[in-house]
């Protein structure tokens, strides 16, 4: 059995204050994705004895970056994917191990008044294509905060969020479009009609404490994975960032 993590931290200097290693090797997760890191190269001093670290950074200073933290030392890196907001914001790092790829994403956020929605259709489109390419070699494990969605029960209200970042039709067809090229959202196909079941909520309105949530946090795997799946779970009750971690459990 093979155990996989993936955190939004919301900044990982800051959630090194507060739970964020407890929680870490509680876990005791085989590969540990994280999202949001908000730091820079040598800003973090992290000590995880028996991992392997592997970073891609945002070029803005406290933005945005992704990392990988795994027990097997990978036998390759994939930072740079050949789009701006990708290469420049540290969106993706994936890492290959002997019998599949993981991949940790922060998808874009398409911003209130949608500023970025043209933006994020090419993100879309692009780690889809990623993926493809990546799966073609091992399955893939992919993980993180696509920053959508994906259906009314993905989220506590969604009449009045409809056309809202993250939850407008075209980025719900963009995530359809990936598990229809070969994915599986791990936690739906477990929890098919699970109600009230998020992985962010607002700091705003008592988000979480009334949990009027969304979830955003993902893992998919290559359909070459699908009998290998053995439980998918939102971690609802660890605090630390506006998200929460989600974990896989796989029989490899």
């Amino acid at each position: 059995m093979a155990t996989f993590a993936s955190w939004n931290v919301n900044g990982l200097r800051s959630i090194l204050r507060k739970n964020f290693m407890d929680v870490f090797w509680e876990f005791d997760a085989d590969v540990f994705g994280i999202q949001e890191i908000k730091c820079q190269e040598g800003q973090v001093d992290l000590e995880l004895p028996g991992y392997t670290q592997t970073y891609s950074y945002a070029e803005k200073k406290g933005y945005a970056g992704t990392a990988i933290f795994s027990k097997e030392e990978p036998l390759n890196v994939l930072r740079k994917t050949g789009l701006a907001v990708s290469d420049e914001e540290g969106r993706i790092v994936a890492c290959e191990f002997q019998k599949y790829w993981f991949v940790s994403v922060y998808s874009p956020n398409s911003q209130a008044e949608l500023e970025r929605l043209g933006l994020r259709e090419e993100w879309d489109a692009h780690l889809r294509k990623t993926c493809d390419r990546l799966s073609k070699e091992k399955p893939v494990i992919l993980c993180g905060d696509l920053n959508v969605a994906h259906n009314p029960i993905d989220l506590a209200r969604p009449e009045s969020n409809e056309g809202a970042a993250g939850f407008t039709t075209v980025e719900r067809e963009d995530l359809t479009k990936l598990l229809q090229s070969g994915f599986i959202d791990t936690y739906r196909y477990l929890h098919p009609d699970t109600p009230n079941a998020y992985t962010w909520w607002s700091y705003r309105e008592r988000g979480r404490r009334n949990n009027i949530g969304w979830r955003l946090d993902y893992f998919l795997v290559s359909d070459a994975l699908k009998k290998a799946i053995q439980a998918s779970t939102i971690h609802a009750n660890i605090m630390g960032s506006d998200h929460c971690p989600i974990t896989l459990d796989l029989a490899l």
